[in-house]
């Protein structure tokens, strides 16, 4: 290939990346905020009430201590809002706060670290 051949193949390679990236900006960021809309809206709030009652239930009806079934409901209803965060985090370029551990509750010690302790 000659040298003028492989200048053309570069430059129509850098326009074909610098296109995608200019769709990728576009739809990316637009694609984040509609995946929130629908997560965060009334009838998805709706939702995950009733999951979250239901899951409770299940866990009751299943001979399940209440305060065990609480707090196995409460994780399962972090998992939603810990999603939600997550893609509020991403659509703002900011996925730095997520991987801190979640202040509301303690972190339990590992399995590792009691094997460590002993």
């Amino acid at each position: 290939m000659s040298e003028k051949a492989r200048e053309k193949s570069s430059k129509d390679e850098a326009e074909e990346v610098k296109e995608i990236l200019s769709v990728v900006s576009t739809e990316i960021p637009t694609l984040i905020k509609n995946i929130i809309a629908s997560v965060f809206s009334e009838e998805a709030g709706r939702n995950m009430g009733k999951a979250a009652g239901a899951f409770y239930k299940e866990l009751k009806e299943s001979g399940m201590p209440a305060d065990a079934a609480l707090r196995m409901t409460e994780d399962y209803m972090e998992t939603f809002t810990g999603f939600g965060d997550l893609l509020k985090s991403v659509g703002k370029g900011n996925t730095n706060k997520f991987f801190i551990h979640h202040p509301k509750r303690p972190e339990s010690p590992r399995q590792e670290d009691k094997e460590d302790e002993e």
